[in-house]
């Protein structure tokens, strides 16, 4: 018995399959799919038929002339050799030509039903139903071992915790999942409780993907009277579920991400509301503060109370009004009086009797004397001068004091007289 490495056994597997002429030089034809491109410009493909698949690779600057626009689901005409990739141990086509063979059977599939779906109307607008804003319960139609699973749950717990989700497994590929898919979508409809129900599976290749472009699941989605979300492969993958469905998601993360709101949004949302709410509140408690105190001012100036102090307000002002009138009035007749004394003054005797004259009377009847003829010898008189008044007898002797009054009437008075009229003034 002879023990060999594994290399060894890789290398000897190449070595023979790269001697075989007929493996060196060969067309194969096939159907394309798992089609991608490197940024390097390799491409990276499967060839297929009902029964096998073989793994191609087609290098850039390898009949890059020849190579018409590849896309997943066309059937190609692929020149090539055969040959191991020793990292892996890995049989693979290394192509240097490739030919457009027409559209493979499954995309050929694809395009005939989604044409008689489409005809009958399963894909119009007016048939897509709104999502419910909230829902409370969620269906979701998926097969317990896919990655995908977890994903949308983790995805609906972040967003929208108190949500329910109700499971209807089914297998997502292989024979027998377009049934299954299609028998949990009615399950789901007859239960009754979901809100919502998301379709989903992963990326995967055309075949993988097949389950999705059975007619027995259009016909269950379109059936279906609870909104149908999808979110089956990748971003680039569309299936004819996804044209019946009422919201086609690229992923199964953002189909659960357009199933339920996002509650920390509400959050935020919640938070805004209530600083505008504040704002507001504050702003009418402000107006409803200033017509109060408007109000206030508006009857406090109504009150009696205010009445009676304006009105004793003005009647002070009336009296200090009056007050002052009657000041003036009183000044203006004062100096009124004052100027009227200064002219009576004026016309006074006793100014006349300042400057010297004096004002000769009888005693006995106090009859003014104006002339010598009205006095005898012996008579009483009294003489009126400026300060005062004295007594006089009337003598015509020549040792008598002699005095002329103003018209020149001769008297004397004696000392004793004169004496007693100073002291009466």
């Amino acid at each position: 018995m002879r023990i060999v490495a594994v290399s060894e056994l890789i290398s000897y597997l190449k070595a023979l399959m790269e001697e075989d002429y007929a493996l060196q030089d060969v067309w194969v034809r096939g159907e394309l799919t798992n089609y991608t491109q490197s940024s390097a410009g390799h491409r990276y493909f499967s060839l297929k038929d009902e029964r096998s698949a073989l793994r191609c690779v087609l290098f850039n600057g390898r009949g890059r002339a020849a190579v018409p626009p590849l896309r997943n689901g066309m059937a190609v005409l692929a020149h090539g050799r055969m040959s191991l990739y020793e990292a892996r141990g890995d049989c693979q086509f290394y192509v240097d030509a490739i030919e457009d063979a027409g559209l493979g059977e499954l995309h050929l599939r694809f395009e005939a039903l989604k044409a008689r779906l489409e005809a009958e109307g399963l894909f119009d607008v007016e048939r897509k139903r709104p999502l419910p804003r909230c829902p409370e319960v969620v269906g979701l139609v998926t097969s317990t071992s896919a990655a995908a699973l977890r994903d949308i749950v983790r995805t609906l717990r972040l967003r929208c915790p108190l949500v329910r989700i109700i499971l209807a497994p089914a297998l997502v590929q292989g024979e027998g999942a377009a049934e299954q898919v299609a028998a949990a979508l009615d399950a789901l409809n007859a239960h009754g409780e979901c809100d919502v129900i998301l379709v989903a599976r992963g990326g995967g290749s055309l075949e993988e993907l097949w389950a999705f472009n059975e007619e027995v699941v259009a016909r269950a989605v379109a059936r279906s009277r609870i909104p149908v979300v999808t979110g089956v492969g990748h971003e680039t993958d569309f299936t004819i579920a996804d044209f019946v469905a009422d919201v086609r998601a690229s992923t199964p993360t953002a189909a659960a991400t357009v199933v339920v709101p996002d509650t920390t949004e509400w959050h935020a949302d919640l938070a805004l509301a209530g600083e505008r709410l504040s704002a507001a509140m504050g702003d009418y408690l402000l107006g409803q503060r200033d017509t109060l105190a408007a109000s206030g001012q508006r009857l406090d100036r109504a009150s009696p109370h205010q009445q009676v102090a304006r009105a004793r307000q003005r009647t002070t002002q009336l009296v200090e009004a009056l007050d002052l009138r009657l000041r003036h009035q009183l000044a203006l007749r004062h100096e009124q009086l004052q100027g009227r004394a200064l002219r009576l003054h004026a016309l006074s005797p006793l100014a006349t009797l300042g400057r010297g004259y004096a004002l000769v009377r009888r005693q006995a009847n106090g009859a003014i004397v104006s002339s010598v003829s009205q006095v005898a010898p012996g008579d009483a008189l009294a003489i009126q001068v400026a300060d005062g008044t004295f007594a006089a007898i009337a003598d015509t002797s020549a040792d008598a004091a002699t005095a002329h009054t103003p018209t020149g009437t001769p008297v004397r008075a004696s000392a004793a007289e004169h004496r007693e009229t100073r002291e009466s003034e």
